[in-house]
């Protein structure tokens, strides 16, 4: 497949097959992705950030690591990541309800409904919102506890390979973040770009 967009404050649903690799391009590098993925036969197995904390005992995966499901199976592998490695599990998605706190009225987009409108192509409906991996997204943790919300550490071109280990439907949103400095710190949602590896010698 050749290089697909995910368009700025918007989001895309690409089903892969077992073994199939995705590669997610930083193409500006400031762009957060909030990324899920369920499986097929059952989306009510999916990506879970809380599992995967547990199985990894650490916040963030690297090259090499399985993220798991709900059900703590393997959903993917994460093969290559040209990044400085620095993404957030502990983040919800942003939602209306956040962009309400923030002076922002109904209209202005966000991950909550992308990830619902990019299932809804691909004929799939769930009743809540999981939390997603948030690639490039830079989110420190303080010895005290504390958490900061600061611009990504990426840079121009850097890119995220994840091998599919059970047949899912990934979602990648191009998070609308404008307010705070999640995506850079001029603020500014921009588009990125994906290409789909497939490992099945029948496609």
């Amino acid at each position: 497949m050749a290089v697909q967009t995910i368009p700025a404050c918007h989001g895309v649903a690409i089903e892969l097959d077992v073994g199939s690799e995705i590669v997610v391009i930083n193409t500006y590098g400031t762009q957060v992705l909030d990324t899920w993925a369920f499986r097929v036969s059952n989306p009510d197995e999916y990506l879970s950030m809380e599992h995967t904390r547990s199985c990894l005992s650490r916040l963030s995966p690297r090259v090499g690591d399985s993220l798991f499901s709900n059900r703590r199976q393997s959903v993917l592998t994460m093969l290559e990541d040209t990044s400085p490695g620095i993404h957030d599990t502990l983040l919800c998605a942003c939602n209306q309800e956040i962009y309400r706190e923030l002076g922002c009225d109904e209209s202005h987009r966000n991950c909550e409904s992308n990830l619902h409108e990019a299932l809804s192509t691909v004929g799939i409906k769930i009743s809540t919102t999981p939390a997603p991996l948030n690639l490039f997204m830079n989110v420190p943790v303080a010895a005290d506890g504390a958490i900061d919300r600061r611009p990504p550490q990426s840079r121009p071109g850097d890119r995220v390979r994840l091998r599919a280990d059970m047949h899912i439907v990934i979602v990648f949103s191009a998070c609308p973040q404008d307010i705070t400095p999640i995506n850079g710190a001029e603020c500014i949602p921009r588009d990125a770009h994906y290409e789909v590896i497939s490992r099945n010698p029948a496609q």
